[in-house]
């Protein structure tokens, strides 16, 4: 009798629904279909946070930004409202006497991202724009929380660290095929190459640091013995598509990064001593800025711009006479280190960088695509930016956050008993170098683009350096 009730309470609700939603699209009211999804939704807030972070990763790359001038207000729909549920439920959950891992708040790279949320608070009391940095540590908050400190939870299955990764590499496809689409209209020219992403990437720029982080997981998992035929064939085609859409989204820094990926791969493989690499360092320092004089007499001379050919937009990295992309990130990047020196310890306030570089400009470095409303990019560059709004001590803990992270992924990659293991590792600190090279010349970690995957990379590692190291028996 009980299931029959149950039977009958499923198929009332249903009818009730149905003829609701009748009447409410009847006049022309559409939201209440969305109804059982946010039902689905709160249901894996209560009952499924793991499941709901994987969501939030597979929307991630499909999400659309919705900003409002008049507001100063712009939302990533639908993952960042999500992201803030799970932040809420955390809180929530850690006040209630949630039994969180001790090892993982004493872990090095735990302390280094709380020392540098801890100076983005600070530094947010002492802002120009109080409210602008208010908003700045929330965002990070529902970036760092969900997805380091509950996806350390996540990832001590392992499968869920490819799981992360293959979700966010099909939702790309898809925006890569959409892209591939638009961009043939306009005949893979240079200039539609910038914006055909639009609207789930706002530029090329982001969209090629996109597809320069998965370019590893996509090659690495081509050897991952763990893995069928077919998913090895699958993971090959896949790394060729990647290929494609990073040649076609003529974003130099992307380039730039995935070969310096690629160098630190042979590095690890060929098993070179960081103190020759610290050498070799040094001694290209040295020669640098012994001849720096030479150097930018060569790289003046440069006046070859942006370009569909291949071999002339490679050539147009190094110019910084005549391309107006690479004079406007210098003219931002002098902008932003004026602000540093008027302000060496604490900055100008979290998030405030857009709103407050204009009269930091020369008009002497201005260019064609020179803005005062900070509309069009912000310092293009992951440490000059918390450099200008976080003073130095800013910029030094998201260093000691990247060396540590790189660090530790090298120690699991060399000591780690599980092969599984020890690919994961390496590849994911590929994806952080491919990043973070590409961080000198853009900053995306205010997006939730550049934040999920990143900050999800951070707890990879982190997790198996934990709990995954010194597993020999199969992981699955």
């Amino acid at each position: 009798m009980t299931e029959k009730v149950k039977i009958y309470w499923v198929y009332g609700a249903s009818l009730l629904f149905i003829a609701l939603n009748a009447v409410l699209i009847a006049h022309e009211f559409y939201w209440a279909l969305l109804f059982p999804l946010a039902a689905i939704v709160l249901l894996m807030y209560i009952f499924s946070l793991d499941k709901l972070l994987l969501l939030i990763v597979f929307a991630t790359p499909l999400a659309v930004n919705i900003e409002s001038i008049e507001a100063n207000l712009g939302v990533s729909l639908p993952t960042e409202p999500l992201m803030f549920g799970v932040l809420i439920i955390f809180i929530v959950k850690i006040i209630g006497g949630f039994p969180y891992d001790r090892q993982v708040m004493r872990h090095p790279l735990t302390l280094a991202i709380l020392l540098n949320l801890a100076w983005i608070l600070i530094t947010t009391f002492t802002s120009e724009l109080p409210v602008v940095s208010i908003k700045f540590l929330l965002a990070r908050l529902w970036f760092v929380i969900p997805f380091f400190f509950v996806g350390v939870i996540l990832f001590r299955q392992f499968s869920n660290t490819k799981r992360f990764v293959w979700l966010y590499i099909i939702a790309l496809l898809i925006v890569i095929g959409y892209t591939l689409v638009r961009h043939s209209q306009y005949g893979f020219t240079e200039v539609a190459g910038h914006w055909v992403m639009t609207p789930f990437y706002n530029d090329h720029t982001a969209y090629g640091a996109a597809i320069a982080m998965f370019l590893p997981f996509a090659f690495g998992f081509i050897f991952d013995k763990s893995y069928s035929f077919s998913v090895r064939a699958t993971a090959a085609i896949v790394s060729l598509i990647l290929v494609v859409a990073i040649v076609l989204s003529y974003s130099r820094a992307a380039w730039v990064s995935v070969i310096v990926a690629v160098l630190v791969y042979f590095i690890v493989l060929l098993k070179i001593k960081f103190r020759w690499l610290l050498t070799t360092f040094i001694i290209l320092l040295v020669a640098f800025f012994s001849f720096q004089h030479q150097i930018l007499e060569v790289l003046e001379r440069n006046e070859q711009d942006s370009s569909t050919d291949f071999v002339e937009h490679v050539q147009s990295i190094y110019n910084i006479s005549s391309d107006a992309s690479n004079l406007e990130r210098i003219n931002r990047w002098q902008a932003g280190l004026r602000m540093f020196q008027e302000r060496p310890v604490l900055g100008w306030g979290p998030g405030t960088y857009q709103f407050l570089y204009a009269p930091f400009q020369r008009s002497k470095e201005k260019t064609i695509i020179s803005t005062n409303a900070g509309d069009l990019g912000n310092a293009h560059s992951e440490y000059i930016g918390p450099m200008a709004e976080q003073g130095l001590p800013g910029m030094l803990t998201l260093v000691l956050i990247v060396g540590i992270a790189i660090y530790t992924g090298l120690k699991v990659h060399r000591r780690a008993a599980n092969p599984e293991v020890k690919l994961m590792a390496l590849l994911t600190v590929l994806a952080l170098i491919a990043y973070f090279v590409h961080g000198f010349l853009n900053n995306f970690l205010d997006t939730d683009k550049a934040s999920v995957p990143i900050w999800g990379f951070l707890a990879i590692i982190l997790a198996l350096d934990l709990y995954h190291t010194k597993e020999k028996r199969e992981v699955y």
